[in-house]
């Protein structure tokens, strides 16, 4: 019997916020918006993306469904930190199915995890032609306890999730979609806590990390020195309200400070991306996430890389439904392509 695609709604649970969003495919490459929205999270219930107050974020998603009327049971999730491997291997096999046994019994030496407690899932990126070649594989490793828990947490609101992704994936994910070519770019997601690096050469990714720095660092530094609470910081960071002349000085520093460091580990990954494939440049930097938003950003990032930053739209050739409020959808944008990256994955029964 022929499987049938169900369409799933899009969970991303960050560190400051949950994230949800519901498409429904039009025609055969096409979608439509139904529905998105943002609930905020008290400080520590998300923690590098392990669940600490189950009570918070299971409030928070039950209030979005609520709220945005979406009757779809079905959810996507997706999972960052430092409970999830993510890493490329070349490894000899004769086909895909002998790739689950080897595997499961070589992983540990890729993965610092006992292997009893993880999940393992794999992409075959580029298959070996020859006997004498090897199989590139993507291998990612999630802590079973912290999956685990989300699965309990999302079961308890009687919702049923029916895929687990990973962040950088998710992104990948819409991007193909939405840009729907084969160049090859570096997408940057910058949350709160967190940044997703995936580089995508091909039409698939070929390089993956998650990287415990994100925009909260900005807000809270503005904060600390020019000793103003974090309201007005956050404000001051996206270009909403204006610093004081005597301060600007100093808030140029902050910035200087904290993004270089976003700079360095972006730079490490298009380093070692350029050392492993040469002759096969990159051509963009995608940009996405609240943290996306900071006032001159782009700017900076384009100046010190050395390529053309983009700003991603993932609704961008959406139909866009009656019940949007446009101005919170461009607001709310740069800051939904993971959850929209599981939305427009399909579970498959």
């Amino acid at each position: 019997m022929a499987k049938k695609e169900i369409p799933v709604v899009g969970i991303d649970i960050g560190s400051h916020a949950v994230k949800v969003c519901q498409v429904e495919r039009v025609g055969k490459n096409g979608y439509q918006l139904l529905a998105l929205g943002a609930a905020a999270l008290s400080p520590g219930s998300v923690d590098d993306g392990v669940l600490q107050d189950a009570g918070d974020v299971a409030a928070a998603i039950s209030e979005l469904f609520k709220n945005l009327k979406i009757k779809n049971k079905r959810v996507g999730l997706s999972i960052s930190g430092y409970s999830v491997i993510v890493k490329k291997i070349n490894i000899e096999i004769e086909n895909e199915e002998e790739l689950d046994e080897r595997l499961h019994q070589e992983a540990e030496q890729y993965i610092p995890f006992d292997i009893n407690e993880v999940y393992l899932d794999f992409q075959v990126i580029k298959q070996a032609k020859s006997e004498t070649e090897r199989s590139e594989v993507m291998l990612v490793a999630a802590k079973k306890e912290v999956i685990d828990n989300y699965l309990e947490m999302i079961e308890g609101l009687k919702l049923l999730p029916v895929l687990v992704d990973v962040d950088g994936f998710a992104l990948e994910n819409i991007w193909n979609t939405i840009a729907g070519s084969e160049k090859n770019v570096c997408l940057v997601d910058i949350g709160a806590s967190k940044m997703n690096i995936n580089i995508i050469a091909g039409g698939a990714s070929v390089l993956a990390r998650d990287v415990v720095t994100g925009s909260d660092n900005l807000s809270q530094e503005i904060a600390n020195t020019l000793e103003i609470d974090y309201e007005e910081a956050e404000k001051i960071k996206l270009g909403r309200q204006q610093a004081k002349e005597e301060d600007m000085e100093e808030l140029h520093g902050i910035f200087t400070r904290i993004c270089t460091r976003w700079v360095l580990e972006i730079k490490k990954a298009i380093d070692l991306y350029g050392n492993n494939n040469p002759g096969k440049p990159l051509v963009s930097l995608v940009l996405s996430g609240g943290g996306s938003k900071v006032q001159g950003l782009h700017e900076y990032l384009a100046k010190e890389t050395g390529l053309e930053v983009i700003a991603f739209n993932p609704f961008e050739g959406m139909k866009i439904s009656k019940k949007i409020d446009m101005e919170y959808l461009k607001v709310a944008a740069p800051e939904m392509s993971i959850a929209t990256g599981l939305a427009i994955r399909p579970a498959e029964f």
